[in-house]
C-alpha cells in the first residue's frame, strides 16, 4: 500500500480551515498543512508544540483529522506548553491529544505516523523527526519556519538524516515560501513504488499558480507562488 492523494479531501480541508481561521494570519501556514494532511488521507497526525507558539496550524491539522477521520496528536515539552495550547485549541472548539515529555519519551508509543509537522526553530525538531516511527505505507514529513535551513543548505541533510537507519528511501523533497518557509519531504512505504505527482491546489475557482525550480546541487524541488 502507499498514500493515496484526494484532491476532494484537501479542498474540503481546505476551505474548512480558511473558515474557521479567518481572525488570524500566518500566511497560508495553516490552510497548506490541513489541505495536505486531509489530501493524503493521513490516519495519524502528530506535530510538535511549545510555549509561546503560534495556533492555526495546529487548528488546520485538528481540521484535516476530522475530514479523514484520523488521529491528532501534539507533543510538547512541558506541563506550561500543555496548558496553553489545550486553553486554546478548547477555545477554538477542538481537543487534540496531548503528549507532554521529551522526544525519546513520547515518540516510541507513536506508530505508524503518516503526517509529521515540526517547528525547525526547536533544537529537537532533527531528533524527533529520526524518532518517528512512521507508517508503512509512507510519509510526508513537514518542517515549518524552515527558510533558516533553507538558505543554510542544510534541507537535504536533515531528510537524509531521517531516512539512515532504515529501508525507506526519499520520494521527493519540496521547499515552499510559504508563511516563513515550509520544507516537505515525502517518504516512500516499506518496498513498493511510492512515485508521485505534486500539482497545484485549486479551490473552487481560486487557483495557485506556482514556478517549479530544482536546485541542481541538492536536488530539492522549490516552488514559488506568484
Amino acid at each position: 500500500m502507499k498514500l493515496t492523494w484526494s484532491p476532494e479531501r484537501a479542498s474540503a480541508a481546505y476551505i474548512h480551515t480558511v473558515q474557521s481561521c479567518q481572525l488570524f494570519r500566518e500566511s497560508g501556514v495553516a490552510e497548506m498543512v490541513s489541505a495536505m494532511a486531509a489530501g493524503w488521507n493521513a490516519q495519524l497526525i502528530v506535530e510538535t508544540w511549545s510555549h509561546g507558539g503560534v495556533i492555526p496550524t495546529s487548528e488546520g491539522l485538528a481540521i484535516a483529522s476530522h475530514h479523514t477521520g484520523g488521529r491528532h496528536v501534539c507533543i510538547v515539552p512541558d506541563e506550561r506548553s500543555r496548558s496553553e495550547y489545550a486553553k486554546s485549541m478548547g477555545e477554538a472548539g477542538m481537543s487534540p491529544e496531548i503528549m507532554v515529555g521529551e522526544p525519546e519519551e513520547v515518540m516510541d508509543g507513536l506508530v505508524g505516523i503518516d503526517f509529521l509537522v515540526v517547528d525547525s526553530r526547536r533544537r529537537d525538531f532533527s531528533r524527533v523527526l529520526r524518532l518517528a516511527k512512521l507508517s508503512g505505507k509512507g510519509a510526508v514529513l513537514i518542517c515549518k519556519n524552515a527558510n533558516v535551513i533553507s538558505k543554510m543548505g542544510s534541507s537535504g541533510f536533515i531528510w537524509r538524516s531521517v531516512l539512515a537507519q532504515g529501508s525507506r528511501r526519499l520520494v521527493r523533497s519540496v521547499f515552499l515560501p510559504v508563511g516563513k518557509g515550509l520544507h516537505m519531504a515525502h517518504v516512500s512505504g516499506t518496498g513498493g513504488d511510492d512515485s508521485v505527482t505534486v500539482s497545484p491546489l485549486k479551490v473552487k475557482g481560486h487557483a495557485k499558480r506556482w514556478i517549479k525550480h530544482v536546485d541542481q546541487r541538492s536536488g530539492d524541488v522549490h516552488f514559488i507562488r506568484r
